[in-house]
């Protein structure tokens, strides 16, 4: 199914963003589904990378070793990938109780930008989705993307935390949601959308499924940050794990 709507897209496409868990839908039936790293969902991805020359990223559910994770891919063209393992787990899901947490961020490239990608609940915790200021002054991360099954009754806080995580980072910020009734009746209103770093919609998909490509412009985060160097002022950290 969803190899069928990818090939819906036309024109030249970069990156090919899923939503969390998208080859299940936000489950903890993980003795069920839960994969080795190089079983079907890995190699479809790397499939689909290859077929469009394009990256694909979106996550679900890894069983590595004794531990169960929720895995982000983030599989290139050419076969080779990155893997980021959900920090911040859905207590009130339970989430906690069946998968292991992640204890490291990544910064991937591509074509010359740097994107952070993170997953659903990640959104909530300001300090883990920071953008630090590397050794050279620079922000660490150009764009800042998070995945998600993010339900209908709490959508104002993902519309609002989007909006904030991209202004307060300087970058762009990426959310792709799910849409529709998930096996339980819980309910998926979308507002998949991308966000400028002054906080302005770029793209908002609304509470249809739907599937649409939107072009960033280095150029315009570069002039804002020479205007609005607002990191140069930013407190320093450490995160304890």
């Amino acid at each position: 199914m969803l190899e069928e709507k990818l090939w819906t897209i036309t024109g030249k496409t970069d990156l090919i963003i899923l939503p969390e868990m998208f080859s299940t839908g936000f489950t903890m039936d993980v003795e069920r589904l839960a994969e080795p790293m190089n079983l079907t969902t890995l190699k479809w991805m790397r499939q689909q990378a290859a077929s469009f020359k394009a990256c694909i990223t979106g996550s679900f559910i890894v069983k590595d070793g004794v531990s169960i994770f929720n895995r982000l891919i983030w599989m290139r063209p050419d076969g080779s990938y990155e893997v980021y393992d959900k920090r911040h787990l859905f207590r009130m899901a339970d989430e906690d109780d069946y998968f292991s947490s992640g204890e490291k961020r990544i910064i991937v490239e591509i074509n010359g930008w740097k994107v952070c990608p993170l997953i659903c609940y990640d959104l909530r915790f300001p300090v883990w989705s920071r953008n630090t200021v590397t050794d050279s002054c620079d922000l660490a991360y150009d764009v800042l993307l998070y995945v998600a099954n993010w339900p209908q009754p709490r959508i104002n806080a993902w519309d609002v935390l989007l909006q904030a995580r991209a202004m307060e980072n300087l970058s762009y910020c990426v959310g792709v949601n799910r849409t529709g009734l998930d096996g339980k009746g819980k309910s998926y209103s979308g507002h998949s959308a991308v966000y400028d770093p002054k906080g302005l919609a770029i793209i908002d998909l609304g509470e249809e499924e739907n599937i649409d490509t939107v072009a960033l412009d280095y150029g315009d985060l570069k002039e804002f940050r020479e205007k609005f160097p607002a990191h140069r002022d930013a407190d320093t950290f450490t995160i304890d794990y």
